[in-house]
């Protein structure tokens, strides 16, 4: 049964990369989407882009003031504090003071976890962040926790068409660490976030995994087996990183296409001859 979100227009703020898969999926469902960006783009059928500042407020006056649901996952253009806290913090205040949604999905990230020696995290291990990034978002989580109808979807790392810094890696030999990687693939973050919207009754924090964490020389391994590039020595060392689990994002019906990084990057590859 579909949820709340489903009156009104879906407004995609930041419609990067994973916002731009997400609006084409619910205009093909036959949704009314709207897309914000700091750019002017051009309209394609069934989304209707808006040109829109969230870090200073310019541009959000034009929205409507009833929304469907409203799903937040832009990315600052400078690493630091101060734009990571003009983007997330006061931009989401802004949209929900400009606005009216009965649902709104905020995209976060793994990064506010501290685990570092290969342990499984999910949705009940208590946020640690090390950096001010995963600091920041977690004070936006806990913002948005306070509004009604508010979920977080914890992201892990981004990869697919155009995201290929791995590929470059293995090519060049790098023999990779002993570090645990997690990633998703864009269409499955996209869908994973179109998901969110449909559950009648979802829960207010969610991960975003693929089915399998993989150590990153393993991944870089694969690769060059996969090309007909020559093997390099293991790395030496414990294990570092962390292990997130989907379980609770896939018990509520979400799958990933791209279940692990052989379907993902395979269609990537060069294969050796």
């Amino acid at each position: 049964m579909a949820g709340k979100s489903q009156r009104g227009p879906v407004l995609v703020a930041g419609a990067g990369d994973v916002g731009q898969r997400l609006a084409r999926r619910l205009a093909g469902a036959g949704r009314e989407v709207l897309t914000l960006r700091r750019r002017e783009t051009e309209a394609t059928p069934g989304i209707r882009p808006l040109r829109a500042d969230l870090a200073s407020g310019e541009g959000l006056a034009q929205l409507p003031r009833a929304l469907g649901a409203l799903v937040f996952c832009a990315a600052p253009d400078r690493r630091d504090e101060t734009a990571y806290r003009a983007l997330y913090l006061d931009g989401l205040r802004r949209l929900l003071d400009a606005t009216d949604a009965p649902r709104v999905v905020f995209v976060s990230s793994t990064a506010v976890y501290a685990e570092d020696a290969g342990e499984w995290v999910d949705e009940t291990t208590p946020p640690r962040p090390p950096a001010f990034n995963g600091q920041v978002l977690l004070e936006t989580e806990t913002a948005l926790a306070t509004h009604p109808g508010g979920i977080t979807l914890r992201l892990s790392g981004l990869y697919g068409p155009g995201r290929e810094s791995l590929l470059r890696r293995a090519r060049a030999g790098e023999p990779g660490t002993n570090r645990w990687g997690n990633r998703i693939h864009v269409e499955d973050a996209a869908a994973a976030l179109a998901h969110l919207l449909e559950l009648e009754t979802p829960r207010a924090l969610y991960l975003g995994n693929d089915d399998q964490p993989a150590r990153d020389a393993e991944v870089l391994a694969w690769v060059r087996a996969c090309e007909g590039l020559p093997a390099v020595a293991p790395p030496a060392g414990p294990d570092t990183g962390r292990r997130v689990s989907n379980v609770r994002l896939r018990a509520e019906g979400w799958a990933p296409a791209f279940p692990d990084y052989r379907a993902g990057y395979g269609p990537l590859l060069t294969p050796g001859v």
